[in-house]
């Protein structure tokens, strides 16, 4: 229980409803700031505009699963106005306090270490991201589907990356039929996908790989698919890059070939945003939980 724990939300999405309700549901006191558009409210929490005050007295400021931008930018879905976090509200949190979101920027990063605050980012825990992986696999093979005039079964697919969100995409798409290659950066990886009965191959080869490829999606957070490797691909191969902003796909020469390429960062947030919701709130709970019981209180 989150009993005598007070947590200021400030911003989010559908998803950070659900975080909301988990918080509310362990007896937090929960005050949210950048949801005056809210329309069914959940009893018990306080809305109140961003400011000093409202922050002075928080244990806990839970941020949305992106965080802010480099500008402090909030992203908020129910807010009637933008929402921006400014210095001076970081420190007026209390020395003790803890800030939660799923990714942070430098910008969130350089606010919490000059005040000595704790910073937990969400997404970095193992099981979140695992259970996210599964929202966004899903999310990924509907935008495959609207995408393309062929069938998944009997399609050649590649899946760059063998991390969380890369195990889970290409056993999807081998359970719906396709034949999956994989490409890795490990040795261990190949093993594992060779053990899975995918074809493995170094990403270093990816341009010998590529030319019966009917979809891509792409895992790595780095400049893998390349102007030369799209000189590789079929015409009609769909590119879905699932890494973070800004991928991994030279989109620019992806448009000038005429292949369909597409950047789609945040799909557990579009596609399922309750489950997605649900995931971060246990992981939330439970951190903040761990660190009670580490401090005593």
């Amino acid at each position: 229980m989150l009993t005598g724990i007070r947590i200021v939300f400030l911003g989010g999405d559908a998803r950070q409803i659900e975080v909301i309700r988990k918080c509310v549901e362990m007896d937090a006191t929960v005050s949210a700031a950048g949801f005056e558009k809210w329309e069914s409210r959940i009893p018990g929490v306080i809305l109140e505009p961003l400011s000093e005050e409202l922050l002075a007295g928080a244990d806990v400021l839970v941020l949305p699963t992106v965080g802010c931008d480099q500008e402090g930018n909030i992203n908020a879905l129910y807010a009637k106005d933008r929402l921006k976090l400014e210095e001076e509200h970081v420190a007026a949190l209390p020395p003790n306090a803890a800030v939660y979101t799923g990714l942070a920027k430098s910008y969130l990063r350089d606010l919490c270490a000059k005040y000595s605050l704790k910073l937990v980012e969400l997404l970095d825990r193992d099981d979140v991201a695992i259970l996210n992986s599964i929202p966004t696999a899903e999310g990924a093979l509907v935008m495959a589907i609207q995408n393309t005039d062929f069938t998944i079964h009997g399609s050649t697919s590649i899946v760059l990356g063998m991390g969380r969100t890369g195990f889970t995409m290409a056993r999807a798409l081998q359970g719906l039929g396709s034949s999956v290659k994989v490409g890795v950066r490990k040795q261990e990886h190949f093993a594992r996908a060779e053990e899975m009965r995918w074809r493995p191959f170094m990403t270093g080869e990816l341009l010998q790989q590529v030319g019966d490829v009917d979809l891509i999606f792409n895992t790595i957070p780095s400049m893998v698919i390349t102007a030369q490797v799209l000189t590789r691909i079929p015409r009609h191969c769909v590119i879905i890059d699932l890494a973070s902003a800004p991928g991994g796909v030279d989109f620019r020469y992806a448009e000038k070939r005429g292949i369909k390429a597409m950047l789609a960062p945040g799909l557990p947030g579009i596609v399922a945003p309750k489950s997605a919701g649900i995931i971060m709130g246990n992981a939330l709970v439970q951190s903040i939980s761990e660190e009670i019981i580490i401090r005593g209180d």
